[in-house]
Protein backbone atom coordinates (compact mmCIF):
# COMPACT_ATOMS: atom_id res chain seq x y z
CA UNK A 1 0.00 0.00 0.00
CA UNK A 2 1.22 3.93 -0.62
CA UNK A 3 1.54 5.38 2.49
CA UNK A 4 0.25 8.43 0.97
CA UNK A 5 -2.95 6.70 0.14
CA UNK A 6 -5.69 8.43 1.00
CA UNK A 7 -7.97 5.76 0.09
CA UNK A 8 -11.98 6.11 -0.50
CA UNK A 9 -13.47 9.92 -0.44
CA UNK A 10 -16.42 8.77 2.27
CA UNK A 11 -13.62 7.55 4.71
CA UNK A 12 -13.46 10.09 7.97
CA UNK A 13 -10.33 12.42 7.32
CA UNK A 14 -8.24 14.21 9.54
CA UNK A 15 -5.74 16.50 8.04
CA UNK A 16 -3.81 16.64 11.64
CA UNK A 17 -3.31 13.34 11.41
CA UNK A 18 -1.40 13.74 7.85
CA UNK A 19 0.74 16.17 9.40
CA UNK A 20 1.72 14.90 12.68
CA UNK A 21 2.05 11.05 11.38
CA UNK A 22 5.09 11.17 10.76
CA UNK A 23 6.76 13.00 13.46
CA UNK A 24 4.95 10.51 15.65
CA UNK A 25 6.39 7.45 13.64
CA UNK A 26 9.76 8.49 14.10
CA UNK A 27 9.41 8.23 17.62
CA UNK A 28 7.77 4.80 17.93
CA UNK A 29 10.19 3.52 15.75
CA UNK A 30 12.88 4.42 18.32
CA UNK A 31 10.84 3.30 21.19
CA UNK A 32 9.95 0.30 19.24
CA UNK A 33 12.44 -1.00 16.55
CA UNK A 34 12.77 -4.71 15.60
CA UNK A 35 15.89 -4.36 17.60
CA UNK A 36 14.70 -3.42 20.69
CA UNK A 37 13.09 -6.54 21.05
CA UNK A 38 9.20 -5.34 20.20
CA UNK A 39 8.68 -8.34 16.75
CA UNK A 40 4.71 -8.73 17.22
CA UNK A 41 4.52 -6.35 19.80
CA UNK A 42 0.58 -5.52 20.77
CA UNK A 43 -0.01 -2.12 20.24
CA UNK A 44 -3.58 -0.55 21.96
CA UNK A 45 -4.24 2.71 20.63
CA UNK A 46 -7.27 4.13 22.68
CA UNK A 47 -9.19 7.04 20.68
CA UNK A 48 -8.56 5.65 17.29
CA UNK A 49 -10.45 8.38 16.00
CA UNK A 50 -10.41 8.53 11.69
CA UNK A 51 -8.14 5.78 11.72
CA UNK A 52 -5.14 7.09 10.04
CA UNK A 53 -2.84 6.78 12.45
CA UNK A 54 -3.48 2.95 13.23
CA UNK A 55 -3.70 2.64 8.70
CA UNK A 56 -0.27 4.74 8.72
CA UNK A 57 1.75 2.83 11.80
CA UNK A 58 0.78 -0.72 10.85
CA UNK A 59 1.63 -0.09 7.17
CA UNK A 60 5.09 2.10 8.20
CA UNK A 61 6.03 -0.81 11.18
CA UNK A 62 4.70 -3.70 10.27
CA UNK A 63 6.72 -5.68 13.02
CA UNK A 64 3.79 -4.34 15.41
CA UNK A 65 0.24 -5.96 15.66
CA UNK A 66 -1.89 -2.75 15.85
CA UNK A 67 -4.98 -3.06 18.06
CA UNK A 68 -7.14 0.03 17.38
CA UNK A 69 -10.38 1.18 19.71
CA UNK A 70 -12.86 3.83 20.55
CA UNK A 71 -16.57 4.40 21.87
CA UNK A 72 -19.49 3.14 19.69
CA UNK A 73 -20.09 6.26 18.08
CA UNK A 74 -16.96 6.58 16.25
CA UNK A 75 -16.37 2.73 15.10
CA UNK A 76 -18.25 2.54 11.95
CA UNK A 77 -15.53 5.01 10.40
CA UNK A 78 -12.41 3.10 12.03
CA UNK A 79 -14.30 -0.18 10.86
CA UNK A 80 -14.51 1.12 7.24
CA UNK A 81 -10.97 2.21 7.11
CA UNK A 82 -9.46 -0.82 8.45
CA UNK A 83 -11.17 -3.02 5.83
CA UNK A 84 -9.77 -0.81 3.34
CA UNK A 85 -6.23 -1.24 4.54
CA UNK A 86 -6.92 -5.17 4.61
CA UNK A 87 -3.44 -5.54 6.68
CA UNK A 88 -2.73 -8.83 9.01
CA UNK A 89 -1.61 -6.75 11.60
CA UNK A 90 -4.59 -4.50 12.22
CA UNK A 91 -7.54 -5.93 12.53
CA UNK A 92 -10.88 -4.52 12.96
CA UNK A 93 -11.47 -2.12 15.69
CA UNK A 94 -12.59 -2.68 18.84
CA UNK A 95 -15.14 -0.83 21.06
CA UNK A 96 -13.08 0.70 24.41
CA UNK A 97 -15.06 3.45 26.62
CA UNK A 98 -12.52 4.48 29.09
CA UNK A 99 -14.73 5.20 32.05
CA UNK A 100 -16.33 1.57 31.75
CA UNK A 101 -15.25 0.36 35.27
CA UNK A 102 -14.07 -2.78 33.67
CA UNK A 103 -12.62 -3.02 30.01
CA UNK A 104 -12.56 -5.62 27.75
CA UNK A 105 -10.24 -8.78 28.26
CA UNK A 106 -8.01 -7.09 25.48
CA UNK A 107 -4.19 -8.29 25.51
CA UNK A 108 -1.46 -5.17 24.91
CA UNK A 109 2.06 -5.07 25.49
CA UNK A 110 2.51 -1.27 25.13
CA UNK A 111 -0.35 1.38 24.74
CA UNK A 112 -0.95 4.84 22.34
CA UNK A 113 -2.72 7.35 22.23
CA UNK A 114 -3.16 10.81 21.05
CA UNK A 115 -4.90 13.97 20.75
CA UNK A 116 -7.63 12.63 23.64
CA UNK A 117 -6.16 14.06 27.06
CA UNK A 118 -7.05 17.70 26.35
CA UNK A 119 -10.79 16.18 24.81
CA UNK A 120 -11.84 13.94 27.22
CA UNK A 121 -12.79 15.50 30.86
CA UNK A 122 -10.14 15.26 33.90
CA UNK A 123 -12.17 11.85 35.32
CA UNK A 124 -11.81 10.41 31.89
CA UNK A 125 -8.27 10.50 31.77
CA UNK A 126 -7.41 9.25 35.39
CA UNK A 127 -10.03 6.27 34.08
CA UNK A 128 -7.72 5.88 30.89
CA UNK A 129 -4.40 5.52 33.28
CA UNK A 130 -6.21 3.47 35.57
CA UNK A 131 -7.46 1.00 33.17
CA UNK A 132 -4.17 1.16 31.18
CA UNK A 133 -2.16 0.19 34.83
CA UNK A 134 -4.56 -2.46 35.40
CA UNK A 135 -3.92 -4.30 31.85
CA UNK A 136 -0.35 -3.12 31.33
CA UNK A 137 2.45 -5.78 32.23
CA UNK A 138 5.86 -4.87 33.58
CA UNK A 139 8.41 -2.92 30.68
CA UNK A 140 5.10 -1.39 28.79
CA UNK A 141 5.24 1.62 27.29
CA UNK A 142 2.10 4.43 27.25
CA UNK A 143 2.57 6.64 24.53
CA UNK A 144 1.07 10.13 24.88
CA UNK A 145 0.90 12.55 21.99
CA UNK A 146 -0.42 15.84 22.07
CA UNK A 147 -0.20 19.51 23.57
CA UNK A 148 0.75 19.46 27.17
CA UNK A 149 1.37 22.54 29.67
CA UNK A 150 5.14 22.36 31.85
CA UNK A 151 4.85 23.06 35.31
CA UNK A 152 1.66 24.83 34.75
CA UNK A 153 2.48 27.30 32.21
CA UNK A 154 1.54 27.36 28.23
CA UNK A 155 4.72 26.10 26.29
CA UNK A 156 3.55 28.59 23.58
CA UNK A 157 1.15 31.40 23.00
CA UNK A 158 -0.72 29.23 20.40
CA UNK A 159 -1.17 26.27 22.93
CA UNK A 160 -2.21 28.89 25.28
CA UNK A 161 -4.73 30.45 22.70
CA UNK A 162 -5.97 26.81 22.34
CA UNK A 163 -6.28 25.90 25.76
CA UNK A 164 -8.60 28.63 26.37
CA UNK A 165 -10.64 27.62 23.08
CA UNK A 166 -11.16 24.33 24.70
CA UNK A 167 -12.25 25.77 27.97
CA UNK A 168 -15.01 28.30 26.23
CA UNK A 169 -16.29 25.23 24.02
CA UNK A 170 -16.46 22.97 27.01
CA UNK A 171 -15.22 23.89 30.69
CA UNK A 172 -14.20 20.29 31.13
CA UNK A 173 -11.65 19.99 27.83
CA UNK A 174 -8.28 21.80 28.53
CA UNK A 175 -4.31 21.07 27.75
CA UNK A 176 -3.51 19.34 30.23
CA UNK A 177 -0.26 20.11 32.87
CA UNK A 178 2.50 17.49 32.62
CA UNK A 179 3.10 17.84 35.70
CA UNK A 180 -0.38 16.44 36.95
CA UNK A 181 -0.26 13.55 34.62
CA UNK A 182 3.31 12.77 36.15
CA UNK A 183 1.51 12.62 39.64
CA UNK A 184 -1.48 10.60 38.23
CA UNK A 185 0.75 7.91 37.08
CA UNK A 186 3.35 7.50 39.74
CA UNK A 187 1.11 6.05 41.88
CA UNK A 188 0.17 3.44 39.79
CA UNK A 189 3.72 2.34 39.12
CA UNK A 190 3.77 3.83 35.59
CA UNK A 191 7.21 5.81 35.75
CA UNK A 192 7.65 8.97 33.26
CA UNK A 193 10.97 8.00 31.06
CA UNK A 194 10.26 9.86 27.77
CA UNK A 195 9.66 13.32 26.60
CA UNK A 196 10.02 14.57 22.85
CA UNK A 197 9.15 17.66 21.41
CA UNK A 198 7.20 17.18 18.35
CA UNK A 199 6.04 19.65 15.41
CA UNK A 200 3.15 22.48 16.61
CA UNK A 201 4.04 22.73 20.02
CA UNK A 202 3.13 19.04 20.29
CA UNK A 203 4.84 15.98 23.04
CA UNK A 204 5.27 12.53 23.24
CA UNK A 205 5.11 11.69 26.71
CA UNK A 206 6.16 8.03 27.72
CA UNK A 207 5.54 5.76 30.66
CA UNK A 208 6.94 2.38 31.80
CA UNK A 209 5.28 0.11 33.77
CA UNK A 210 7.38 -0.92 36.72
Amino acid sequence: MDLDDRGPADLPWSPACERNREPIRAVLERWLSESTGTRDARILEIGGGTGQHAEYFSTALPWLHWQTTDRREYLSGLRARTHHCNRDNLPPPLELDVTWPEWPELVFDHVFTANTCHIMHWPAVEAMFNGIARRLPHGGLVFVYGPFHRNGEPTSPSNRDFDASLRTRDPGMGIRDDAVMAALAEPLDLAWVGDEALPANNRMLVWQRV
